[in-house]
């Protein structure tokens, strides 16, 4: 895989880790349903799992010299 390609893969993982915490956020403090927030909650974990795993090639590092 190219260096370019990991830095977009790095730049959608750190787009989905900041967009999970804003959602952990808004699910504990703005959203009074108790179902909604559990929604929105697990919706973050997805991110932060997708986010992680996507970060695995990057750290892995480029094949090319």
């Amino acid at each position: 895989m190219s260096r370019m390609n990991l830095m977009w893969i790095s730049f959608y993982s750190l787009g989905a880790m900041a967009l999970a915490a804003v959602l952990i956020y808004v699910a504990r403090y703005v959203v009074k349903n108790r179902f909604l927030s559990i929604i929105i909650s697990m919706v973050a974990w997805v991110l932060l799992i997708a986010a992680f795993l996507l970060m695995i090639p990057v750290l892995g590092g480029s094949t090319h010299a």
